[in-house]
């Protein structure tokens, strides 16, 4: 494993503003100008400034020159990185002033992480530190850490090693990382807090966090505004994760016929949670629509009337007939604790309408009393329309990838959300930059069904171009929403992708095509180079279900990072699934961000397979960029990263040498179509990616 190391600044105050991707992605500008000029001036930054995608669409070069002239300096003088970091910050505090003063705090409805101002809002802190007490109050670690005490800063203390943080995943979405793999005692080395960060960081991406401006280094400093950030995404996930038909089916009472329980499949958990609350509130005589959890519900009023159709046993008259905002939410709390829910908002927070915390409060109500019947009939054509397991389990995999990506568009359900085109557009600008012609793309909402096919028309175009197969294949089948077909397209662009990413990364391949054969060659070698006898002859070789090749891999690549007294000898099923599920979280510790469940390595999907051995690969000869095994070419030279920038995409769409770990440890997916392997012609041009990292600077 590579030295790990994070960007140091010696001014503590002046490192507090960045993060360590920020802080990586502009040592990375400025080294480079100082590498073309012998050094850097104040007379240089304009230039350099007016690029950057913070102020690209707020200056112009001589606006730059004049806000850093007011200081008085002389432009001829010499800076160092910090005057740089000083001269960046002033100009990006001028341009938050001049956005008017736009706050970025952490929230339940903001998938990103961002710290243009790092505030921390105490009330929400709070919330977290009692929901964490009461989740893992009981763990047989951190229960000699808790309960954290609220007004302190105990919870940022208590993540610095990232246990915590990794037992929180597992409450939000049980069985994500392997208990097996994090490395929990009281004293631990860099070593290990680095790599239970770094399984933290893909496994929160791996159910639906986005993570693309934040790196091990924010997390091992406990940084509270990213720390918040991080554990609201994941609490969230936790609050709304049966708020689907799939999980579940009596949500289909809130719908009168099949169209809108289609319409129902297709909404977001946040927008299901509102769909439950109106359809309560129309029962009791409320007159308004809730069409937010922010100011539709500061007066209290929804929620009592809401609170007296779910629990009429609790309720009060006093509640509505008082005149006081503030009463009234203390007494709608009251309600709430008299049924079950514990109290983790203040009335003040509902009379602010602060929209995070009351999302998490009607998302308890609907845990603790749903207020829904069970009609069979209707249940059980919801789940006749539901797709299979294996389309699901694609569907997933397709949905965290791009997710992950940093793209300004959420994905909520893939099949629903792709076929105006636009999401697919965005996810080949990232990919590929300059490839979509953005003056004959129209941005959603579209009301013309034309405008719908025109945009998908230019991402098969730019497929076509790409020379994927697509044989019969016109825009229109996606607006249509063929399933099969959209599968196979994303397929055709994670596979292109990933082979260009290793193309990229070895100089030595002389623009020779890298193949799934040189893969499968690279990992057999490797498997070899440690004395193992293991070898397979496919990426469908049944013998992979054992999971003891891929360990025997992990090894390989990094030999302490794989204990073999967890290890089974994969005879059985349980076995399989106990080694299937220590791989995922083992890669995932290693740097690989990757999608795939452990059903994928137990029925040996042939394409999840692939990606995962690439995904290893990648790490691997990111490395050891000396190693000169890898292709059947002359040797060359490679880029070294830091075990951050793998599983971290940088934040800046410019910096490819650190955003090609964490672009390509996204590209595992699941088999779109096990009978069409659909693949990239190995003849394309070798093209540019970009960085999978989400655009601040």
């Amino acid at each position: 494993m590579s030295k790990f190391e994070g960007v140091i600044v010696s001014d503590q105050l002046l490192q507090g503003q960045f993060t360590q991707v920020e802080l990586r992605s502009l040592k990375s500008k400025f080294v480079s100008l100082k590498n073309q000029n012998g050094k850097v001036t104040f007379g240089d930054l304009p230039p350099l400034m007016v690029k950057l995608n913070a102020f690209r669409d707020m200056y112009k070069e001589d606006e730059i020159r004049g806000i850093l002239g007011e200081s008085g300096t002389d432009i001829t003088n010499e800076i160092d990185f910090e005057a740089f970091l000083k001269a960046y910050l002033n100009l990006r505090t001028q341009a938050t002033a001049k956005q008017g003063g736009r706050r970025h705090s952490s929230s339940f409805l903001k998938d990103s992480i961002t710290t243009l101002l790092h505030t921390i809002s105490e009330s929400e802190k709070a919330c977290y530190v009692a929901h964490i007490n009461s989740y893992l109050g009981d763990d047989p670690f951190l229960k000699h850490y808790l309960p954290l005490d609220p007004p302190t800063n105990d919870i940022f203390d208590l993540a610095k090693d990232g246990i915590l943080l990794c037992k929180l995943i597992n409450v939000a979405v049980p069985g994500t990382i392997d208990e097996r793999a994090i490395n929990a005692k009281r004293k631990l080395s860099l070593w290990e807090v680095n790599e239970n960060h770094t399984l933290c960081l893909n496994s929160a991406k791996a159910i639906g966090c986005t993570v693309v401006n934040i790196g091990t280094q924010d997390l091992v400093e406990g940084r509270p505004h990213l720390v918040l950030g991080l554990i609201s995404q994941i609490i969230k996930i936790q609050l709304l994760a049966d708020l689907n038909l799939k999980k579940t089916p009596q949500l289909v009472e809130l719908v009168d016929d099949s169209e809108e329980i289609e319409e129902l499949l297709n909404l977001s958990p946040e927008k299901v949670l509102l769909k439950w609350m109106n359809f309560h509130l129309q029962r009791a005589g409320y007159e308004k629509t809730v069409r937010n959890f922010s100011s539709d519900v500061k007066d209290g009023e929804a929620y009592a009337y809401l609170l007296n159709v779910l629990a009429p046993e609790h309720c009060s008259p006093a509640t509505l007939d008082t005149k006081n905002a503030n009463e009234r939410a203390n007494l709608v709390l009251d309600h709430a604790e008299r049924m079950g829910c514990k109290r983790y908002l203040s009335p003040r927070d509902v009379v602010e309408g602060t929209s995070n915390l009351n999302l998490a409060f009607v998302a308890q109500l609907f845990h603790h009393r749903s207020g829904l019947s069970t009609d069979t009939k209707k249940m059980s054509y919801a789940e006749m329309i539901t797709d299979d397991v294996q389309t699901s389990r694609e569907e997933r995999c397709f949905r965290l990838w791009i997710n992950s990506l940093g793209i300004s568009t959420h994905v909520n359900n893939l099949f629903e959300d792709v076929r105006n085109g636009w999401i697919l557009l965005e996810v080949l600008d990232k990919i590929f930059p300059g490839t979509v012609n953005w003056k004959q793309a129209t941005r959603p909402p579209i009301r013309m069904p034309f405008r719908k096919v025109e945009n998908c028309n230019q991402v098969i175009e730019i497929a076509t171009e790409l020379r994927f197969s697509l044989v019969n294949v016109a825009g229109n089948d996606i607006v249509q929403g063929n399933k099969k077909l959209i599968l196979a397209l994303l397929w055709q662009l994670m596979r292109f992708t990933m082979l260009q990413l290793l193309k990229n990364l070895r100089s030595h391949s002389q623009g020779k095509e890298i193949s799934d054969v040189d893969i499968l060659k690279w990992a057999n070698r490797k498997v070899k180079s440690i004395g193992r006898t293991s070898h397979i002859e496919s990426f469908k070789d049944k013998s992979l279900s054992s999971g003891l090749f891929f360990l025997e891999l992990l090894s390989a690549v990094e030999p302490r990072v794989v204990n073999w007294n967890l290890v089974t000898k994969g005879g059985s099923d349980d076995e399989k699934r106990l080694n299937a599920t220590y791989i995922i979280s083992v890669a995932r510790k290693l740097g690989c961000s990757i999608f795939l469940l452990p059903e994928d390595i137990m029925e040996v999907n042939q394409k999840m397979i692939l990606t995962l051995t690439a995904s290893i690969m990648y790490w691997s000869l990111e490395q050891q960029p000396e190693e000169t095994d890898s292709f059947p070419s002359p040797a060359g030279t490679a880029t070294t990263t830091t075990p951050e920038a793998s599983p971290v995409p940088s934040v800046c769409g410019e910096d490819e040498s650190s955003s090609f770990g964490g672009e390509f440890s996204n590209l595992s997916v699941d088999d779109a179509d096990d009978n069409s392997d659909s693949t990239a012609s190995s003849s394309q041009p070798e093209s540019d990616v970009a960085s999978g990292g989400d655009s601040l600077l």
